[in-house]
């Protein structure tokens, strides 16, 4: 027995090793997998924060240019199919569609100088910028998650260790529309 017993240590010990080796990648894809969730979290938070100003400065801009109905319709389905979707390219394209018709919306103040100068819609207008940065940033910040965790899982050991765990790649965050990807042009005519 004393002669296996160096054997039985060396064994012992490369289990232990190769057991802890292979919790540590288990659980550093699991945190990883939580980091990509808790990141979307916070764009969804600001993309209802987006949301929800909406309402307001639509509200705003009725009182004084009423006749711009086909804007306020717009604005109205892109919120109700940001309402409506699901996944994170769902989210995507609905955010897109959002932005888009917030842009047409904030368009009109150029045809109403009355808006110019109506204090509420100058707040409202300022939030929503806010927000739009917010947004940009935390968008950003999931896509650096997503990017770590579907660059680790796509090496080994990660992809072992993702499939023990039931994670699989992080979807990431895109602009599909097309006017979206292109910079807006800008007047300052008065």
């Amino acid at each position: 027995m004393n002669r296996y017993l160096p054997i039985v240590a060396i064994l012992g010990f490369l289990t232990l090793l190769i057991g802890g080796c292979g919790l540590q990648g288990y659980n550093r894809v699991v945190t990883m997998d939580e980091n990509v969730e808790a990141a979307w979290a916070q764009v969804e938070n600001q993309l209802q924060r987006r949301y929800d100003l909406i309402p307001n400065l639509v509200e705003t801009v009725k009182g004084i240019a009423a006749q711009e109905k086909d804007v306020f319709i717009g604005v109205a389905e892109a919120r109700n199919q940001f309402n409506k979707a699901g996944n994170v390219n769902q989210k995507a394209a609905a955010a897109s569609l959002l932005e888009s018709a917030l842009g047409r919306l904030i368009a009109v103040r150029e045809d109403y100088p009355e808006l110019k100068s109506n204090e509420s819609f100058l707040k409202l207008q300022d939030q929503l910028e806010g927000t739009e940065n917010r947004i940009s940033v935390e968008r950003g910040r999931y896509n650096e998650t997503a990017r770590d965790l579907n660059g680790y899982i796509r090496a080994l050991p990660g992809r072992i260790w993702a499939s023990l765990a039931g994670v699989e790649r992080a979807e990431y965050f895109n602009v599909s529309n097309e006017d979206a990807k292109e910079a807006p042009n800008v007047t300052f005519a008065d």
